[in-house]
């Protein structure tokens, strides 16, 4: 899906931004808020950081709606979701996660997760983020 991206650049570096798949996280401004504000328009201002701290900022999109490329590079944009995860909604059940991923909790921790992970959707699990089972028990459907 090729969606349209607004541009943002200095003399370093071009920051592009896809407003349809930004989810809003914050990420970006609570890592650069001098760079990236939303209450302000324009809401990027790339002369307000260093090309290193952006590009850091840029790498934290959870969404994937920030990119980059270096102006001195070809016109090869860095994404931050180079590799398709394939997640499955399974059927009244959890999100099965088909490849390793990293999970980050509301606290910045992250923990590496090798092969298939299973994730609560129900809510109900007492090992979240992580599914126990407990969608059978709790009446959940998912579809």
């Amino acid at each position: 899906m090729n969606l349209p991206a607004k541009r943002y650049e200095n003399s370093e570096i071009t920051v592009f931004w896809k407003p349809k798949v930004c989810v809003h996280s914050g990420n970006c401004f609570r890592k650069l808020m001098p760079v990236f504000d939303p209450r302000r328009k324009p809401w990027i201002i790339l002369e307000n950081g260093s090309t290193e701290a952006i590009i850091e900022a840029v790498e934290i999109c959870p969404s994937g709606a920030l990119s980059y490329r270096r102006n001195d590079d070809s016109d090869q944009e860095v994404t931050t979701n180079s590799a398709i995860p394939i997640i499955q909604v399974s059927a009244s059940g959890p999100l099965i996660i088909k490849t390793g991923c990293i999970l980050e909790d509301t606290h910045g921790n992250q923990t590496t997760q090798d092969g298939i992970v299973a994730l609560c959707r129900c809510g109900a699990s007492s090992n979240k983020p992580y599914c126990d089972g407990s969608h059978r028990k709790s009446g959940f459907s998912g579809e």
